[in-house]
């Protein structure tokens, strides 16, 4: 009779977590500054995207494509933006009812 570790298929399906050399890259930063790159990065493509889209217009670029996927991108990291501002008040908010 073989015997099947149940185990060794879960560990197979699933992604192990994080490795610690690829919580190295944001040891050392605290909070104020992943926020400040995350919203400089939303910022970036924000930008890229308006450049995309004014280049479609004028002509420039014919690939609506590559522009919609532009535009998506920069949608998707803004809702993710507003979103972690969302939690964030919210754990503030949370913190100002606690009582001392």
């Amino acid at each position: 009779m073989t015997v099947i570790n149940p185990s060794a298929h879960v560990d197979a399906a699933w992604p192990s977590p994080q490795k610690p050399a690829q919580l190295s890259e944001t040891q050392g930063k605290n909070f104020t500054e992943i926020l400040k790159t995350s919203i400089s990065e939303v910022d970036r493509l924000q930008h890229e995207t308006d450049g995309a889209i004014q280049a479609l217009v004028s002509g420039k670029e014919k690939n609506v494509h590559e522009v919609m996927v532009a535009m998506e991108k920069a949608s998707l990291s803004l809702e993710l933006l507003v979103q972690v501002r969302n939690k964030v008040i919210a754990a503030y908010d949370e913190i100002k009812r606690m009582q001392i």
